[in-house]
């Protein structure tokens, strides 16, 4: 039986979706030796650009920044990435999309798949970009399916945490420890200076989540002070031998 090689696919809408909510858990597979790869399903250049509009650029000037910016913040964390360019505002589901997605996970063989929530009344292509995710993923598992590669496993899919968590129906059944790489998810952050208002809250949230980290964990995991954690929602029960 051929290894099982680990690897990580993160299906994003946006340029800096993945960064903002999953960069520690990018960053931690990569220094772990693990494959990270990232979709980026659009740049964001309609709906999460503003600050290039308002400078005066033209559509195609800010989708090569916000390429610029997600190339680099993915360097900082140590993941590859592939942009489909398939706009945004709206970002529109297709068959297309999804055979691409499911090339994608054909070739990468993720055995841990993260993306977006199914629900975000404030931005409708996130819910999208999942909705392929989750799709993508069950027909790559298709042995009758037309794609190179051989079908998928049962690789698990998460949620990463939404900006308004509470209102997308999103709540953590994972919460991951990525103080050890938080510098990384910090760097990465500061390569889109294009959303520069999101420096402060994911930092934020980082702390807020590590104290619940903490809390949860018990005082014997041996966790230093300032945990920083990113939260996660399963959408397939996890499969054990044993209960821990």
């Amino acid at each position: 039986m051929a290894e099982i090689t680990e690897a990580l696919l993160v299906v994003s809408a946006h340029a800096g979706d993945f960064v903002w909510r999953s960069g520690g858990a990018i960053a931690l597979a990569a220094e772990r030796g693990q494959r990270a790869k990232v979709v980026c399903l659009s740049y964001g250049e309609r709906g999460e650009s503003a600050k290039a509009w308002l400078a005066g650029k033209k559509l195609e000037e800010i989708k090569a920044l916000r390429r610029q910016e997600a190339e680099a913040a993915a360097a900082a964390l140590g993941a590859e990435i592939e942009f489909f360019d398939a706009g945004d505002y709206p970002l529109l589901e297709s068959p297309e999309l999804v055979d691409r997605l499911v090339h994608v996970y054909r070739e990468v063989q993720p055995t841990v798949v993260l993306t977006h929530t199914l629900a975000d009344p404030y931005n409708g292509d996130h819910p999208a970009a999942a909705r392929m995710a989750i799709q993508a993923r069950i027909l790559a598992q298709a042995i009758g399916y037309e794609a190179a590669g051989d079908p998928l496993g049962a690789p698990p899919l998460f949620s990463f945490e939404p900006h308004q968590s509470e209102q997308c129906d999103f709540k953590p059944d994972v919460l991951l420890d990525i103080t050890p790489v938080f510098t990384r998810k910090e760097a990465a952050m500061r390569c889109l200076p294009a959303q520069q208002h999101m420096w402060d809250y994911y930092t934020d949230l980082a702390k807020r989540r590590g104290v619940q980290l903490e809390r949860n964990a018990g005082p014997n995991l041996g966790l230093g002070k300032d945990t920083r954690a990113e939260a996660f929602q399963r959408h397939y029960p996890q499969t054990t031998k044993e209960l821990s």
